[in-house]
Order: C-alpha cells, then structure tokens, then sequence
C-alpha cells in the first residue's frame, strides 16, 4: 500500500496563487500572465515560484510588469516533511516586485515609493533596484529599468491562504497607480 503524503505549504500556496491569477487572466480579463518559473534548485535545494503579468489592455509604452514570487528553502522543506519540531515553523518567503522603465529617475523614483507606500504603508520593505545597459542611450537619454521589490516582515504558511485575494488585488491596484506616473 503506497503511503500518502500532503502537499507542502509551498505546493499549495503556489497552487492557490496560480489559480488566482490565471483566473484573472482567462475569466475575469484583467490581466494577462507573461512569464512563469517554477524551479528547484539542485544547489541549495530550494524551490521558487513566480508569475509575471501586466494589466490587461494596458499601454505598451507605459506597461509595467507585476510578479509574485514564493521561495521555500531545504530547512523549511525538511522542517515540514520530516514533521521536525525544533527552531522556528516552515513557511515561505513572499516577495512582490514591479518592473518598470524610467526616463528619469530621480523624480520617478521618488512618485514610485509615495505610489507604492499609499497602497502598502510602511511595513513593508521596499527596495528600488535600477539598471541600464551601456551604450544603449537614445536620442532622449538613459532609460533606466527599475525592479521595485516589496518583502514581508514575516514569512509565510497555510494560515495566510485567505489574504492572498486581497494582496493580489492590492497588486492590482499598485499597478494602476504606477502606470498613472
């Protein structure tokens, strides 16, 4: 008789943000999924999950790229399947990242945090990382990309399964806010 094993909290919060956005995406239109990556790294044995979208109908010039990102490590994997009961519970790490292209960024930069703080307040981590090629200035300037990341103070389990509509919809929101700039 083959025993039966639960999913882990990675496997069903993964499950549950998938369903979410992809029903977004397919019934209710309101985004369009662009990227997705589920991988496990044989490295340091850990897993990632994240999906990519954008707004649906937006402005290609102004597009600007939502994801959700879920990583679990080796101790939390083993903590859980092993049924392990020292140090502290298994869960996730949540990372919310918007990416962007600026003409400016001092100013932007600056109406981005406001945006975003307006949506999520101040406990969130928020980090704005920007890049540009070299070489590939136009007649306008340097466009910079800007991957905005916001981090939980805390990581997360199965208890916060009802709380992930309203984030994907504060997603959602961050998005139309950031596309106003």
């Amino acid at each position: 008789m083959a025993m039966l094993f639960d999913p882990t909290i990675f496997d069903n919060l993964k499950v549950a943000l998938e369903n979410q956005l992809y029903d977004l995406d397919n019934l209710d239109e309101r985004i369009r999924v662009v990227n997705r990556v589920d991988r496990l790294d044989m490295a340091v044995m850990g897993r990632e999950f994240a999906l990519q979208f954008v707004l649906a109908g937006s402005d290609r010039e102004k597009r600007i790229i939502g994801e959700i990102r879920l990583d679990t490590s080796l101790r939390d994997l083993a903590t859980e399947l092993l049924e392990l009961q020292e140090g502290e519970p298994p869960g996730c790490s949540l990372r919310l990242l918007f990416h962007l292209a600026l003409p400016d960024a001092e100013t932007h930069c600056l109406r981005i945090q406001t945006a975003v703080r307006e949506q999520w307040g101040a406990e969130v981590s928020l980090t704005q990382t920007l890049s540009f090629v070299y070489g590939s200035e136009s007649g306008g300037g340097t466009v910079y990309k800007n991957a905005v990341e916001l981090r939980f103070n805390r990581r997360i389990d199965e208890e916060q399964m009802n709380d992930l509509p309203e984030l994907i919809e504060h997603m959602l929101l961050t998005l139309e806010a950031l596309e106003q700039l």
